[in-house]
């Protein structure tokens, strides 16, 4: 066998020609998502008034394995991809584990992370449909800078509604935003309707997705030629994300490398999602099996202590209602700093997988995934992103388990970005300040109670 390098590279003619719909291979397929107002089904023309009506197609298609992308999306691709799949032999070295380590890098590119590959995406099709811009939210900013920047390629006015904790906690993400023209609001604000009710209601609030979400939704259905677009759980974000899976596993195969465990970090789900499309494709079509496994924040775990039932996506109960595990819509998490983790529930695709035994879960507390992004930066060279540590956390959890087992396990997670606008959380955590907060049953109870009866 060839030897395997420390970074593998796809050629750029091998940029996937089609993304990858993993709900075509699910024999028990997501719930539909359902109107609010009649708790019936939602049909295209209804979800057309809120989404770019080509990723409506997108977001209900559950038929069709792959769908092409289009040239226009593969040649800015071409900027930044195939990314890197990198074998961490310093990291393996340092822990002396037996365990073979590789992580799919996300972070080389503007944005810093894997969003832009789903942003791209959505830009093209609102630029397609001749609107003149997209609203949306965003937690720790990978996603508004993301988004931003699409939209700046395209010509579209871009308006980002950001957590308020993260706009104060990263303001240079914020700037980065503006420089490729976009309008960013802290969230909740008093420029909405919804965010009025819910700074009245919550005057001392940080924010959350759910409150920003409810925010650009509202901000978009407000203003004819706008449309709302959104970075994580839904159908059709996961689709554009598995080109990270698909090229993961092309590199894989090109050096015959069939790994054992998966691991990606899960707050909505579309770098897990997207990294693990083509292995559970084989998994559900009983070709191969793969140990998957979701990694959140012990401070918002929707999957570990949630409940898989239908609820709003959004605090202003404004976004359908998706079947999927939640911590309930009104849940506010600790302004902890994997902020683009800190949201109350999860894609219904892995939400099904899940619920199914497909694959499993396991939180990590603050502090432990901080030491770990530190182990890894200080051995591997990238200064790893709050939310991508998640997956560093436990991927030097199996390999330690392997020290101890003497097995040669295989282990390949999601390095979804970069942590160079997060070194305020870096700078608390060096200086003992920060903390671990878990939710207690009464808090998640009491948020629970609230579920929409369906």
């Amino acid at each position: 066998m060839e030897q395997i390098p420390y970074k593998i590279y796809l050629r750029e003619n091998e940029i996937p020609t089609a993304w990858y719909n993993v709900r075509a291979d699910m024999p028990t397929k997501p719930a539909p998502l359902l109107n609010p107002g009649t708790g019936k089904p939602m049909t295209a023309e209804e979800l057309s008034g809120v989404f770019c009506s080509e990723l409506v197609k997108q977001e209900l298609n559950d038929t069709d394995r792959f769908i092409p992308i289009p040239d226009a999306i593969r040649d800015f691709y071409r900027m930044y991809r195939p990314s890197p799949l990198v074998r961490a032999y310093c990291l393996e070295e340092k822990l002396q584990t037996p365990a073979k380590i590789y992580y799919k890098f996300e972070g080389n590119n503007t944005s810093g992370s894997h969003k832009l590959n789903s942003a791209i995406a959505q830009a093209y099709y609102a630029k397609e449909q001749g609107l003149k811009g997209v609203t949306t939210e965003t937690g720790a900013g990978q996603w508004g800078t993301a988004l931003s920047m699409a939209c700046s390629y395209f010509g579209l006015d871009c308006r980002v509604y950001m957590v308020k904790v993260s706009y104060e906690q990263k303001p240079f993400r914020r700037e980065v935003m503006r420089t490729y023209g976009a309008t960013v609001t802290p969230s909740p604000s008093d420029t909405t309707e919804i965010g009025r009710q819910i700074r009245a209601a919550f005057p001392d609030t940080n924010g959350s997705l759910g409150c920003a979400i409810s925010e650009a939704v509202e901000d978009a259905v407000s203003h004819p030629g706008y449309r709302y677009v959104l970075g994580s759980v839904l159908n059709q974000v996961l689709l554009h994300q598995s080109v990270i899976g698909l090229e993961t596993k092309a590199a894989l195969d090109r050096y015959g490398v069939v790994p054992d465990i998966i691991i990606g970090c899960a707050g909505g789900g579309s770098n897990l999602g997207g990294l693990i499309a083509p292995f559970m494709g084989e998994k559900l079509r009983g070709e191969r099996n793969y140990r998957i496994v979701a990694v959140e924040p012990a401070s918002c775990p929707s999957f570990t202590r949630g409940r898989f039932a239908y609820d709003f996506c959004d605090t202003g109960k404004v976004c359908p209602l998706a079947k999927m595990y939640t911590l309930g819509s009104g849940f506010m998490p600790a302004p902890n700093h994997a902020g683009g983790l800190r949201y109350h529930g999860m894609s219904a695709v892995l939400s099904e997988l899940y619920n199914e035994g497909m694959m499993e879960a396991v939180t990590a507390k603050q502090t432990d995934v901080f030491k770990a992004a530190e182990q890894f930066a200080r051995v591997e060279g990238i200064l790893p992103a709050p939310e991508s540590a998640h997956a560093i956390k436990v991927a030097i959890d199996e390999a330690m388990r392997c020290k101890e087992t003497g097995e040669e396990k295989t282990i390949v997670f999601g390095l979804t970005g970069t942590g160079y606008f997060d070194l305020v959380a870096y700078e608390k955590f060096h200086n003992g300040e920060m903390t671990d907060y878990i939710p207690t049953d009464e808090e998640l109870n009491k948020s629970l109670a609230t579920l929409p009866v369906v």
